[in-house]
């Protein structure tokens, strides 16, 4: 499991695409979470799927396009099509948070990940149920541990070392990478804590 992190875009749709693309293209995260909050994400994701399709990237075009690509499209055009259609279809791998003050539950392996725009607004049961924090509200990156529990934030988009983050559980601990907005990495940190207890039941005879 790879889970993308992007950070605030203080309205730089831009760069938040960018961004997107980066982890999507390149990182080969399996989804992306925006955690700014706001709609800049729906944005970006439109702009970018208008650039894959044309002016309507909706599913019920996509299947018009089909049909016109099957009845008088060549080879090319149909490698083509399939091509396109898949790169839009992975945009659905881009999620962002349902509003500012709401948060998400993730399971990053075996451990539990609340992810949340603003930190504040943590409550003690989120913090608790929680192995790793990970909230968008932010001046840069940061990546900490106080107590049992890791704190993410990849810093807001375009920031300096930071914008964007991914979390790997392929090996015994997560391993967060924080990049910036060029996809460069600028720190890797194994996030070493102790596994959520898994319970076995036992059937009766």
């Amino acid at each position: 499991m790879r889970l993308g992190l992007l950070g605030h875009a203080g309205g730089d749709v831009g760069g938040l695409g960018r961004a997107a693309e980066f982890l999507l293209n390149r990182a080969r995260v399996h989804r992306a979470v925006y955690l700014g909050g706001d709609a800049a994400l729906d944005r970006a994701v439109a702009a970018w799927a208008r650039k894959l399709v044309g002016d309507d990237p909706s599913d019920e075009a996509s299947w018009r396009r089909g049909v016109d690509v099957a009845l008088d499209g060549t080879p090319d055009d149909i490698d083509r099509f399939v091509a396109t259609e898949r790169a839009r279809h992975r945009l659905k791998c881009l999620e962002t948070l349902p509003e500012a003050g709401a948060r998400t539950v993730e399971m990053v392996g075996d451990r539990v990940a609340v992810l949340i725009y603003d930190k504040a607004l943590l409550e003690e049961e989120d913090i608790v149920a929680a192995n790793l924090l990970c909230y968008g509200k932010s001046d840069g990156p940061l990546v900490k541990k106080i107590g049992s529990r890791w704190f993410v934030t990849p810093g807001p988009i375009g920031c300096k070392d930071g914008g964007l983050a991914v979390l790997d559980d392929d090996k015994d601990d997560i391993t967060v990478t924080i990049y910036d907005e060029a996809g460069n990495a600028s720190h890797t940190e194994a996030l070493t804590m102790q596994r959520t207890s898994k319970m076995r039941v036992l059937g009766g005879s």
